[in-house]
């Protein structure tokens, strides 16, 4: 088995629960999400370089850096006040952001915000059973450009394929569903069921370092405390080329099918999956505590197993999401870690080894 080391909690810590904490995609900042504030750390210092404020009356839930600037950064965050936010980065310095928007639409909590691949689309989802689609048209000008209302549950998490604007939701209906644009308008092209209970996160297997002529695979997981891996059903890839040649399309529906369950190891609602670009291994958190690594082995039976389990990662306390990043250690050397948020107010840095 490998060891879950600890490497550093970021400093300070929050005095109240942090939600969720998410990497820049290129920019060496983590964002987390505590109170009605951002706090921006550093990945290299490990050390808080700004509080944002000002924008929300209640929590912010979630947060989502918008890809494709190298230079300045572009944030939304979604909050139980109902409401969207975006925020932009004055200078690069990272001290100075500008509240640039508020986005408003849902009639309830704002519980995951996510950016498309191309950073054109924002996804936003709510505890009013809707997930909204958003599309920049100008500096500070967005519009929507979809209401999905098929969700008959609190919809907990939205997240963009990595590279089609093809879009997860999962919600308290313990559905998942899959959305994409045909002619015009967005509609649910799958339904995955198989959770028994509340699906609370989902997230697609990223694109860097994975067979290229192999689609993409959804993990989730949920109030049941499984896991399980989605994929397409095989075929449906040349189905789909043959009916984007006819005029007249019989059907936008997708087959997709749950490949795997992972092994169970958590006793608590398991509330946060993130898989590894660099090692393609996954990584699950929840409440009872546990931070839990699994490797696949395709050519084993079971495919999927585990290699490190972190116990108490947040001493007694929940810990809600899971990210992996790249962050430099006390050795000076910039390496991916496991990064944490907890009921606690802390976030904190794991490896493994």
């Amino acid at each position: 088995m490998a060891t879950i080391q600890s490497v550093a909690s970021l400093n300070p810590s929050a005095s109240s629960r942090a939600w969720y904490s998410t990497p820049h995609p290129n920019l060496p900042i983590l964002a987390t999400a505590t109170g009605t504030s951002l706090r921006i750390y550093s990945l290299n210092s490990l050390t808080l370089l700004s509080t944002i404020t000002g924008g929300h009356k209640r929590s912010i839930r979630s947060c989502a850096w918008k890809p494709g600037n190298n230079q300045t950064a572009t944030i939304a965050t979604g909050s139980f006040d109902a409401s969207v936010g975006i925020w932009a980065q004055e200078d690069d310095d990272n001290e100075e952001w500008r509240f640039a928007i508020v986005l408003d639409g849902h009639e309830s909590e704002v519980k995951s915000v996510a950016w498309s691949a191309g950073g054109n689309l924002l996804a936003t989802c709510s505890r009013d059973k809707s997930v909204w689609i958003w599309e920049e048209v100008g500096e500070d000008d967005y519009e929507t450009v979809a209401v999905l209302q098929e969700h008959e549950g609190d919809v907990k998490c939205v997240k963009w394929h990595p590279e089609e604007e093809l879009l997860a939701s999962a919600s308290y209906d313990d559905d998942i569903r899959l959305w994409r644009e045909e002619i015009d308008d967005w509609g649910c092209v799958a339904v995955l069921r198989g959770h028994q209970s509340t699906v609370w996160a989902v997230e697609w297997e990223p694109v860097s370092g994975k067979d290229e002529t192999v689609e993409s695979r959804l993990a989730s997981c949920s109030d049941d405390v499984t896991i399980r891996i989605w994929k397409k059903s095989p075929g449906q890839e040349e189905r789909q080329a043959q009916s984007r040649l006819s005029i007249i399309k019989s059907s936008s529906a997708e087959e997709w099918v749950e490949e795997a369950q992972l092994p169970k190891t958590h006793v608590r609602t398991i509330y946060s999956v993130a898989w590894s670009k660099d090692t393609h291994r996954i990584v699950s958190v929840g409440g009872d505590g546990k931070i839990v690594v699994y490797e696949e082995d395709r050519e084993a039976p079971e495919r999927w197993r585990v290699i490190a389990v972190q116990e108490c990662g947040h001493q007694e306390f929940e810990i809600n999401h899971v990210v992996w990043a790249k962050a430099k250690i006390s050795d000076g050397t910039v390496q991916e870690v496991i990064v944490t948020t907890g009921d606690d107010g802390e976030v904190k840095i794991w490896t493994v080894s």
